[in-house]
C-alpha cells in the first residue's frame, strides 16, 4: 500500500467548462485555471493528500497523477469548499477529458470513458454550508485486464441551476486526472477505416463498404452507422445501420457493409461512418460516387474525423472566455453586495 502525505498548498487545479450560456448559479462561479480555491464568492476543490513517492512532483500537488499496475485500487481524498454567502448542494462526479490543441479539456457532461468507469466517489452529492468545507474520497480501481497507456479525466464539483425556459445552467470546477497504466497486457482497442467503396447491386440498390483494420491489441465487435450528405446540395440521407456481427482479431482487416435503403443519386456524396466497439468510438469520412449501373466504384481513402472526438480551437477559446466572464460576473455581484451593505450601515451618506 502506498503511503499518502497531506497536500500543503491550498490551490486546486481548477478550470472552467461551460456549455451554451454560462452564468453564476446560486452565487457560485466557475473558476478559471489557477484561481485559489478559497477565493471569496467561489466554490473550490483541492486534493487533501498525495502519494509519498510523488511528493517532489509539483503536478501531483494539484492534479491526480499516478502510474498504476493493472488490478490496483487507489484512494484520493479531496475537499470541496463553499465560499459563497449561501448553502449549496454540490454534485461531485468523474468525467472524461482530452488534451486538444494544447489545452486540457474536460467533457461538458457525464461522458463515459475507460477511466470514468474505473472511478467512483464516496459521496456524489454534498451539502455545504456557507463558508464550510466537506471532504470526499475518490476511488480508482484499475481492472486486471486494463491495457497499458495514459488516460485523462476530471473530477468535477458542480453547482447546477435550472433556467425558467428549461435550459440547464451549470458551473463546474475540477481536478485533472492523469492516470498511466503499465504492465504487459495487450494494447488498447484501436482501429482505422482505410478506404470506402461505393457500389450498386443487381437491383440498383446503393451499398457502401468500409475497409476496417484492427490496429490495436484487442478483438473488435463493430457496430455503427453510415450517413450521406450531398457535396453539391443540401440533401442528407441516413443514418443507415452497418451489418452486425463484424468481429476482427488484432491485425485483421475486413469490409464493413452499410446498405442505403433509400433511392439515392450517383453523387458525389460525403460519406461518414461512425463505428463503435465497446467504449471505442471513431468517425471517418470520404467523398464517394455510386456507379450508375450495378457494380463497384474505386476505393477511396478515408480520413479520420478528429472533430468528432476533440473540441475544436473555437470551442476551447469560447470555454475559456465563458469561464473568465463568469468569474468577472461573480466579482461584480460580490462588490455590489458589499456596497449595498455599506450603504445600509451609513444611510446618511446616500443623501
Amino acid at each position: 500500500m502506498r503511503r499518502l502525505i497531506p497536500v500543503s498548498v491550498l490551490t486546486a487545479s481548477v478550470f472552467a467548462v461551460g456549455v451554451g450560456t454560462v452564468r453564476p448559479a446560486v452565487g457560485a462561479g466557475v473558476l478559471p485555471q489557477g484561481t485559489p480555491a478559497d477565493q471569496a464568492g467561489s466554490v473550490g476543490v483541492r486534493l487533501v493528500d498525495i502519494p509519498a513517492d510523488l511528493a517532489d512532483d509539483p503536478r501531483a500537488r494539484q492534479y491526480v497523477v499516478d502510474n498504476l499496475a493493472p488490478g490496483t485500487t487507489v484512494h484520493r481524498r479531496i475537499e470541496v469548499t463553499n465560499r459563497t454567502a449561501s448553502p449549496l448542494r454540490v454534485s461531485v462526479y468523474p468525467d472524461a477529458a482530452d488534451i486538444s490543441h494544447g489545452a486540457f479539456v474536460g467533457a461538458a457532461g457525464k461522458t463515459v470513458s475507460e477511466l470514468t468507469s474505473w472511478t467512483t466517489l464516496e459521496k456524489d452529492d454534498i451539502d455545504i454550508p456557507s463558508g464550510g468545507s466537506v471532504r470526499d474520497t475518490v476511488t480508482i480501481a484499475v481492472p486486471k485486464d486494463a491495457p497499458p497507456g495514459e488516460r485523462y479525466g476530471v473530477i468535477w464539483a458542480q453547482v447546477g441551476d435550472e433556467h425558467r425556459s428549461g435550459v440547464a445552467l451549470v458551473n463546474r470546477t475540477g481536478i485533472r486526472v492523469y492516470l498511466s497504466v503499465n504492465g504487459d497486457n495487450p494494447p488498447a482497442a484501436k482501429f482505422s477505416i482505410d478506404s470506402m467503396t461505393a457500389q450498386r447491386d443487381a437491383t440498383g440498390r446503393a451499398i457502401v463498404l468500409a475497409q476496417v483494420h484492427n490496429t490495436g491489441g484487442r478483438a473488435l465487435d463493430l457496430t455503427g452507422t453510415l450517413k450521406l450528405s450531398q457535396v453539391k446540395g443540401r440533401l442528407n440521407a441516413g443514418p443507415y445501420a452497418v451489418d452486425l456481427g463484424t468481429s476482427l482479431a488484432p491485425g485483421q482487416s475486413e469490409p464493413v457493409e452499410a446498405v442505403v435503403t433509400d433511392p439515392v443519386e450517383d453523387g458525389p456524396w460525403n460519406a461518414t461512418f461512425e463505428l463503435k466497439s465497446g467504449l471505442l468510438d471513431e468517425t471517418y469520412h470520404a467523398v464517394i460516387t455510386f456507379p450508375h449501373a450495378s457494380g463497384a466504384g474505386p476505393a477511396v481513402k478515408a480520413q479520420l474525423d478528429t472533430t468528432s472526438t476533440r473540441l475544436p480551437r473555437l470551442t476551447v477559446a469560447l470555454i475559456g472566455l465563458a469561464g473568465l466572464l463568469t468569474a468577472v460576473l461573480v466579482a461584480f455581484v460580490a462588490r455590489a453586495r458589499r456596497l449595498r451593505r455599506r450603504a445600509a450601515r451609513w444611510p446618511e451618506r446616500r443623501r
